[in-house]
């Protein structure tokens, strides 16, 4: 652990930039199986908040692999450092006062957790709840597929667990929602916390 550096303030306010913006920040944390619809509804709710003229942006977990968190494999010692650097970055977001969005199965309550205590800004966790069998349905990337044949080790729902969220903040049950119902609930829910202003 380097000693010899030191945290250095902003000279613009938390404050100040939500009300230069007219929302104040927040991280979405969406989490779920894969082919939940995790992405899908995370990028609905930030077309969402676009057109209302937010500054948003979308944390997805492919996309972060691909680059920041492309030394990372999927074990689970890899899953936990992936999701500490991920709220590191959606610190780095939320305190130039965006709302962020972060599509990640994150399978473990204790991560979810250490993310949420890390977090600089309100953090409402969003569970996509969609049933392993419709996941498997879907399987968009034939992840499962691979997953059943043994070719992925440490898959989450088939060969590592995953832990629902025991009290989220939002709860999505895709079985019974469209994407733009899923998206709608949590544009509300940002309503509800005052995140975003009444319309």
């Amino acid at each position: 652990m380097t000693t010899n550096i030191v945290w250095h303030e902003a000279s613009v306010s938390a404050a100040e930039r939500a009300a230069q913006k007219g929302h104040k920040p927040c991280v979405l944390w969406y989490t779920g199986l894969s082919g939940s619809g995790k992405s899908t509804i995370a990028n609905a709710v930030d077309r969402k908040l676009f057109e209302r003229g937010c500054h948003s942006y979308v944390l997805d977990g492919d996309n972060v692999r691909h680059g920041l968190n492309k030394d990372l494999g999927f074990d689970d010692a890899s899953r936990v450092e992936n999701i500490r650097r991920i709220t590191e970055v959606a610190n780095l977001m939320t305190n130039a006062g965006l709302i962020v969005g972060t599509a990640f199965i994150s399978p473990f309550v204790v991560d979810r957790a250490q993310a949420r205590s890390l977090a600089s800004a309100d953090f409402i966790e969003v569970f996509v709840d969609t049933p392993l069998e419709v996941c498997e349905q879907r399987d968009p990337k034939g992840l499962y597929k691979k997953a059943r044949a043994g070719e992925i080790p440490h898959f989450t729902g088939i060969s590592s667990p995953y832990e629902p969220p025991v009290a989220p903040e939002v709860h999505l049950r895709t079985a019974s929602l469209s994407v733009e119902e899923a998206a709608e609930q949590v544009v509300q829910a940002l309503v509800a916390r005052g995140v975003l202003n009444v319309r």
